[in-house]
């Protein structure tokens, strides 16, 4: 029976460790945290968001160039392939207004239990606080561990290290010096903002029932005011082209027209402020006007050229947020680097998968998608590989 390693106990490399456990291989899967999956633990616990109800080339569009490199792994396990897996393994789904599809008990746990417990079944060895250092001159990946220097030989390796976001969950990146890497960058992120005193007040509180546009990016949805900055759902959409310089605009009321909004604040009653205007008138909440006196100072008294700031109000920034706050990042192994099973070219037998390969998607399934799809992929490239039957 052939040995078979898989380090990283993310979603990635629980679907690698898998697929060879079903190819008849021995399985070792290594994980440097105390316990297995906690980046997806964390991640559901504002809800495990699985995946999407759409079709396959809707859901691959929103990987962008990374999209024909990802193909074959989501066309052998996209959207539909995940529900179906997530119902094996005893979760019931349900899909909201949005198309996204999560547990109805909404939490990761019961899911990663159910999983480890399969792997378990098949035989897989599970070992934790192993931290993987790189390779010996023998070839052999090296370990830091609670009962010292450790070594595998495997004959086949399927990395799924993570990428560089949340490093206090295990995904620290510090493979990078062993392998080709695109550099890291954050993304699905917040950026960050010096504001004014009189923000202190707003500061945590949502900015509701906005459409934000970056580029020829716009969502609907909210995004939260911090200390440092904004965050939230719709900023971490548009998260690529504010990384990439694009101007964010924020509509305060996406569902009125400029000249909707000039005529109300024109019928204002003589003498009335500007600021009780914005709120009778357009009913704008304590946040959203705060952002229009922070924003558009000195104000318009023209009631269509303030219609137009209440339109597309700019927000400018001062950069991404820190890399470590980031809820996933571009950046890592290329695909150049890699054969369509995604085995390193210059290390044959060593897979890699997950998001420590070099593509970027939006929150909202695609990543977790991808992750599983990709862990899956490279598994069973590398059974074959083990069986003399890669092509």
């Amino acid at each position: 029976m052939a040995q078979a390693l898989v380090i990283g106990g993310g979603p990635a490399g629980l679907m690698a460790a898998g697929a060879l456990a079903r190819g008849g291989h021995a399985v070792t899967l290594v994980e440097q945290m105390p316990t297995m999956g906690r980046k997806v633990l964390m991640a559901g616990k504002s809800g495990l968001n699985l995946t999407r109800d759409e079709d396959l080339e809707s859901f691959l569009s929103a990987y962008e160039e990374a999209a024909p490199q990802l193909r074959p792994a989501l066309q052998g396990f996209g959207p539909e392939a995940v529900q179906d897996w997530a119902r094996d393994l005893g979760e019931t789904l349900f899909t909201g207004s949005t198309g996204r599809v999560f547990p109805v008990g909404m939490k990761a746990s019961p899911l990663l239990r159910a999983w480890l417990t399969r792997l378990a079944g098949q035989g897989v060895t599970l070992r934790t606080r192993w931290r993987w250092t790189g390779w010996d001159a023998a070839g052999a990946a090296c370990f830091q561990t609670p009962e010292g220097v450790q070594s595998i030989a495997a004959e086949a390796t399927v990395l799924a290290c993570g990428g560089a976001s949340w490093p206090r969950l295990g995904s620290d990146a510090a493979w990078a010096g062993w392998l080709p890497v695109v550099p890291f960058r954050p993304a699905n992120c917040g950026f960050r903002r010096r504001w004014s005193d009189h923000m202190t007040p707003h500061f945590g509180a949502p900015i509701k029932s906005v459409a934000l546009r970056a580029g020829n990016r716009v969502t609907r949805g909210e995004c939260v005011l911090t200390r440092d900055g904004i965050e939230g759902g719709a900023i971490y959409t548009l998260s690529r082209a504010l990384r990439d310089g694009a101007p964010l605009l924020i509509d305060l009321a996406p569902d009125l027209s400029v000249q909707d909004i000039a005529r109300r604040l024109a019928a204002g009653r003589p003498g009335e402020s500007l600021s009780n205007r914005l709120r009778k008138a357009l009913k704008l909440d304590p946040v959203k006007r705060a952002l229009i006196n922070e924003l558009a100072r000195p104000l318009p008294t023209d009631p269509l050229a303030l219609a137009e700031r209440v339109k597309a109000l700019p927000l400018p920034l001062e950069g991404a947020q820190d890399m470590a706050r980031a809820i996933s990042t571009a950046g890592g192994v290329p695909f150049e680097a890699l054969t369509e099973g995604l085995m390193l070219r210059a290390r044959p037998g060593v897979f890699a998968a997950g998001e420590m390969l070099d593509w970027e998607a939006p929150t909202g399934g695609y990543l977790l998608t991808a992750c599983l799809a990709t862990g899956l992929w490279a598994g069973r490239h590398a059974a074959e590989y083990l069986d003399g039957t890669a092509s």
